[in-house]
C-alpha cells in the first residue's frame, strides 16, 4: 500500500496494521469509536511535553521495539512533545562479558571503574541510542541522539553512596554520577524544530570526566526541569502492586509515602518509585509506571481511559 501524504508528512499505511494483530475483525464503526475516544486526550495533551523512560523488555523484544517507535511517532504527529530517556543495563552487561569483565553492584548501583565507564559510553551513546534513533526514524519520526555533554545538558558529580544500614559508612561506586544541574535548552530547541530527542543517561563533571547516571533519575529530573505534563516509565512489571499482588492503578504522592513506610515498596522498584515520587512532588502533573511488555502500552496509557499500570498524581 502506498504512503499517503498528510501535511507534508508521510504515513506508511501498511505499517499501521501492526497496531492490532488483526484489524479486519473490528467493524468500521468500532474503529471510528476507538479513534474518537482518543480525541479528548489528544486535545488535553496537545503541545505538552512527555518524558518517557524506555527500558525493560520493550527495549529488547524486536516487536515491542517497533511498537514503541510507532507510539512515539504517533504522539509527536498528534501534537505532543515526547522526549525519550533510555537505559541499557542488559546491553552493558553483555558487552562487559565479551571483554571478560564481571559487573558488580552495590545497593542496586553498577560499580563503574574507568574501563567500565568506557564500555557504558560506547554501549549507551553508541549502540543503544543509535538503535532507538533508527527505529523512530524508520517509523516516520525525526529523532536526534543526545548525551549529557551535548549543549551542556547534564552536569554531574561523583555520587556519594551511603550504606543503607549504616549511614556513617560510604561506598565507592566509581564513576557513578549525581546530577548537579540540567540545562534543557538543547532539548527545547530540538522540540521546536519537530525533532524527538533521545537522551543517554551520561553526565559530565568539572574536569570533563564522564559519569554513569541511573536512567530513571535522569528521566525524573528532566521531566521536572522541562515542566513535563507526564513522566512515563516503561518497566518489566505491571505497575505498583500491593502486598496481595493487586495492581494499584491510581495513587497520590501521600499514598506512595505510606507504601514506603509499611514496606510494601522494596527492592528494584525503590529507585524507580523514588524518582517518580520526586518528579510528582516537583510539579510533573502525573507519573505513569507502565508495563512495557504490553504491545503499544504507551499509546494505551496516554490516549485511552484504560489503566495499563500505576499513575502517581502530584496531589
Amino acid at each position: 500500500m502506498k504512503a499517503v501524504p498528510e501535511d507534508g508528512l508521510f504515513f506508511d499505511v501498511s505499517a499501521m496494521s501492526s497496531f492490532h494483530p488483526d484489524l479486519s475483525v473490528i467493524a468500521p464503526r468500532d474503529k471510528a469509536e476507538i479513534l474518537a475516544q482518543a480525541l479528548p486526550y489528544i486535545r488535553k495533551f496537545h503541545g505538552k511535553t512527555l518524558v518517557i523512560k524506555y527500558g525493560g523488555n520493550a527495549m529488547t523484544d524486536p516487536e515491542l521495539q517497533k511498537d514503541f517507535a510507532e507510539d512515539v511517532v504517533l504522539l509527536k504527529l498528534v501534537g505532543m512533545n515526547p522526549v525519550v530517556v533510555h537505559g541499557g543495563g542488559p546491553q552493558i552487561e553483555t558487552a562487559l562479558q565479551r571483554l571478560g569483565k564481571k559487573g558488580e553492584f552495590i545497593q542496586g548501583m553498577r560499580v563503574t571503574d574507568p574501563e567500565t565507564m568506557e564500555v557504558v559510553e560506547w554501549v549507551l551513546a553508541g549502540e543503544v541510542q543509535q538503535d532507538i534513533v533508527g527505529l523512530i526514524n524508520q517509523a516516520g519520526g525525526k529523532a536526534v541522539g543526545l548525551t549529557g555533554r551535548d549543549g551542556g545538558l547534564i552536569r554531574a558529580r561523583k555520587l556519594k553512596m551511603l550504606d543503607a544500614k549504616d549511614p556513617s559508612k560510604e561506598h565507592d561506586v566509581g564513576l557513578v554520577g549525581d546530577i548537579v544541574q540540567i540545562d534543557p535548552s538543547v532539548v527545547r530547541a530540538l522540540q521546536e524544530d519537530q525533532f524527538i530527542p533521545v537522551v543517554s543517561p551520561i553526565g559530565f563533571g568539572d574536569e570533563n570526566e564522564s559519569y554513569n547516571i541511573n536512567a530513571d533519575v535522569v528521566a525524573g529530573k528532566l521531566a521536572t526541569v522541562l515542566k513535563a505534563e507526564k513522566l512515563v516509565l516503561l518497566t518489566n512489571t505491571s505497575g505498583v502492586l500491593d502486598k496481595t499482588g493487586k495492581l494499584l492503578t491510581d495513587l497520590s504522592a501521600r499514598q506512595i509515602d505510606a507504601l514506603f513506610e509499611d514496606g510494601t515498596l522494596s527492592g528494584g522498584m525503590l529507585p524507580k518509585i523514588a524518582g517518580a515520587l520526586d518528579a510528582a512532588k516537583s510539579g510533573v502533573h502525573s507519573v505513569h509506571i507502565i508495563d512495557g511488555r504490553v504491545p503499544h502500552a504507551l499509546l494505551l496509557e496516554i490516549l485511552t481511559d484504560q489503566a495499563f499500570g500505576t499513575m502517581i498524581r502530584s496531589h
